[in-house]
């Protein structure tokens, strides 16, 4: 696994995640993102023992992008602290199939996951079991075939971006699990962590890490619109 490191401190390292690593370990044994890491500290700062990596937050398999991870449990326990009080702004980037409704808009609904299809579902009111999402997207242009959206969450549902969006009409290229017409050829979706910001835990200084997604058309494209 090849480590894109965008930033790095003693409390904090932040790496481009690639579409289709996983941030932990699940039922599939696949190598992990967090694993990747902890070689990468190890191995550039000569640590005989095991090294502490604290996992903050995580991004979909199939999406690529900015990840964070504590390098000390004071820095864990912070950030946790911040994105809970949803002091962190992130920024993600989307290639869907249809044109929203409006070219600047706010979506707030209900999600419910299904444990056992790893899937989400989202109402228009509140349901048994369900928890309130938001986000705002604003359209930034479109391609022949495509429309870009730049994504801007304001809570961390499970699959929240890809169930909202395909709610909407609005289906991820890529993502046949919430809708879209084909799969693309490595498995990924075009769904991507472009930034995250937020106040240094330790330092107390503003931080803003971006991420350059993977090079194909739709993405160079999108990227001369940001």
């Amino acid at each position: 696994m090849n480590l894109h490191v965008l930033y790095e401190d003693n409390h904090l390292i932040a790496v481009r995640k690639v579409a289709g690593d996983i941030v932990q370990a699940d039922k599939t044994g696949d190598p992990t993102l967090t694993d990747a890491v902890k070689e990468y500290i190890k191995k550039k700062y000569n640590k005989p023992n095991d090294v502490f990596l604290g996992v903050i937050h995580r991004i979909d398999r199939p999406v690529g992008g900015v990840v964070i991870f504590a390098r000390t449990s004071k820095a864990l326990e912070r950030m946790n602290k911040l994105f809970l009080e949803k002091q962190v702004a992130k920024t993600y980037w989307a290639v869907v199939e249809q044109k929203p409704p409006l070219e600047e808009g706010n979506l707030l609904n209900w999600l419910k996951k299904n444990q056992e299809q790893n899937k989400s579902r989202a109402y228009n009111k509140l349901v048994k079991g369900s928890k309130e999402c938001e986000l705002d997207y604003l359209l930034k242009g479109r391609s022949k075939n495509y429309y870009y959206l730049e994504i801007t969450p304001k809570t961390g549902r499970h699959h929240q971006i890809r169930v909202q969006l395909s709610h909407i009409g609005c289906k991820i290229k890529g993502d046949v699990k919430y809708g879209a017409n084909r799969t693309n050829r490595d498995g990924s979706i075009h769904l991507f962590a472009r930034k995250i910001s937020f106040i240094h835990p330790v330092k107390k200084e503003k931080i803003i890490i971006k991420a350059k997604p993977p090079k194909d058309s739709l993405w160079d494209e999108f990227a001369t619109l940001a």
